[in-house]
């Protein structure tokens, strides 16, 4: 019997660069963005604000990355059938708003990031490039 499991999971040094690409990518769609970074247990590891971003951007953002983190995949791409559950389910912490990512390096999930701001799609594609130019894996999540 084991007596314990290790869990991957992102580090601060990793998650703050990912925040800073977000913010300029955000920058280059003209999007004022809200960037989060969470790990595995959806525990929030680092967080960003553009200048003017409106402040509800700040906890859908939260949202999107502990979803990505907890289900593995993209919001946009949650099951039918837990589209409607999960949010209600988890009392509105988990989201089906496209924007959420998962962070994968090599085949090692460590967490998921969520962009708020723009239009859902608009957030997916900063979300996407800024995993891209992190040099995490984006196969699957094309919009």
């Amino acid at each position: 019997m084991s007596t314990h499991r290790q869990t991957a999971a992102i580090t601060y040094e990793t998650a703050a660069r990912a925040i800073a690409i977000a913010m300029e990518v955000g920058a280059e769609h003209d999007v004022r963005v809200v960037a989060a970074v969470a790990d595995p247990s959806m525990t929030l590891i680092a967080y960003g604000m553009a200048d003017e971003a409106t402040p509800h951007s700040a906890e859908t953002s939260r949202r999107k990355a502990a979803t990505a983190a907890s289900v593995r995949r993209r919001t946009a791409q949650i099951p039918d059938a837990l589209a409607t559950t999960l949010p209600l389910g988890t009392g509105g912490a988990l989201t089906t708003i496209d924007g959420g990512v998962p962070i994968v390096f090599d085949d090692q999930h460590v967490g998921g990031l969520g962009i708020a701001g723009g239009p859902p799609a608009v957030d997916a594609a900063i979300a996407i490039e800024t995993l891209t130019r992190l040099g995490a894996r984006t196969e699957g999540m094309e919009i």
